[in-house]
């Protein structure tokens, strides 16, 4: 019996790529193991996240680093930090802010949602969150003339779910923070890049370790070592009730040390070996049109856009997606553009023969358009409907 079975669940087969709501990714043999030998013991906590901090710099380029429960977990510690720096009177005293610095500038662009809504991550440190620009635009000059005596950090963030043009670019952004002497903090949850942010000048990056590592649910926290021993002492206050157990810390060090030994170049070989099937299956049906597409903030992945026009395909893209959810196996796709007539598969998480499935579901739904009843076609709307739909 599978876990499916046991817990009587639907399967799951995921070409949308590496996300949380899904589970973010598979967790390979070697991270099983590693988190299966700590787990009957006892460990110093201190000591484990010493030895992670000692790989994470490895990995990094930084001089230090810690883990955190989660990414989302990671900017809010790391916000926290930058704030309180070591000082444990501080430390103690958030979410109230009186005597510090607490006003965190992000770009307007950047203040996305990524399941919850990455201004409130901030704010429940008790900083306050400072939107320049607009949705589309943002000029250096609007960074500069918000840095004031009670600012505390520049928050930047490499994300599809961001706006991509129009805005400060990384480089910028890290020179106007150390020009001021302002640190900067990156969300990188998603990024393949474990060097570039910290050497564009930032003072603190923040990944997932569950995501493209393939470890645990999980955060890293990489950066200079005053700031990333200031994160790690918010267990004493906020980030108590964000804490990490030791088989997330040890799972997460093998996940980065089997990404340090990965052949790159061979699972892009594999990967792009599926895309090319789905573009070749898909292309020949009437009212869709597939081309690749390359990921927008540089992570080495090819994904295949698949627009679909329904008057001649029979269904929207948007029910298409709901088609294959609604099915057994559901079927998750790159769906964050489906309202507006197009979504995505993600060959990353796709196991051998799995994207012939996804491939054979979609061609079912298009030679027999089924119109399913939608309470309405805003993701947001339908996020919010199956969460108050829990069961009594």
């Amino acid at each position: 019996m599978d876990i499916y079975q046991k817990l009587g669940l639907k399967r799951v087969i995921n070409a949308a790529g590496t996300m949380t709501y899904l589970g973010s990714s598979r967790v390979s043999p070697r991270v099983i193991e590693a988190m299966n030998l700590i787990l009957p013991e006892f460990v110093d906590m201190r000591e484990l996240q010493q030895k992670a901090g000692s790989l994470i710099a490895r990995a990094t380029g930084a001089e230090a680093g810690c883990i955190t429960a989660s990414a989302a977990a990671g900017i809010a510690v790391a916000t926290a930090a930058c704030m309180t720096g070591s000082d444990l009177w501080y430390i103690e005293q958030l979410p109230d802010t009186a005597s510090m610095r607490s006003e965190i500038i992000i770009q307007k662009g950047h203040s996305v949602s990524f399941g919850a809504g990455l201004a409130q991550t901030i704010r429940i440190t008790g900083a306050s969150c400072v939107e320049i620009g607009s949705a589309t635009q943002c000029g250096c000059y609007q960074l500069r003339g918000a840095i004031n005596d009670n600012t505390a950090a520049l928050v930047y963030v490499a994300s599809h779910h961001a706006v991509q043009s129009g805005l400060i670019s990384l480089q910028d952004f890290c020179a106007i923070g150390a020009e001021y002497g302002i640190p900067v903090i990156i969300d990188a949850a998603s990024e393949y890049d474990l060097k570039g942010f910290l050497a564009c000048g930032a003072q603190l990056a923040v990944y997932s370790g569950h995501k493209f590592l393939g470890g645990p649910t999980s955060g890293i926290i990489a950066g200079c070592l005053p700031l990333v021993r200031a994160c790690y002492m918010q267990e004493k206050g906020i980030g108590r009730t964000m804490k990490v157990g030791k088989e997330s810390i040890a799972g997460v060090m093998e996940a980065l040390e089997q990404w340090l030994q990965r052949d790159a170049g061979a699972i892009r070989t594999v990967e792009e070996q599926r895309i090319d099937y789905a573009f070749d299956f898909l292309k020949q049906f009437k009212g869709i049109h597939v081309e690749r597409t390359a990921d927008p903030t540089g992570n080495p992945v090819t994904r295949l856009k698949i627009h679909v026009h329904p008057t001649e395909a029979g269904l929207s893209a948007f029910e298409l997606c709901q088609l294959l959810a609604a099915g057994n196996p559901t079927i998750r796709v790159r769906a964050h553009e489906a309202d507006t007539g197009s979504f995505q598969l993600d060959p990353c998480q796709l196991l051998d023969g799995e994207m012939e499935l996804v491939c054979e579901q979609i061609q079912r739904n298009l030679e027999a358009p089924v119109h399913p009843q939608l309470e309405s076609t805003n993701p947001a709307d339908l996020s919010y409907q199956s969460l108050i739909r829990w069961p009594d």
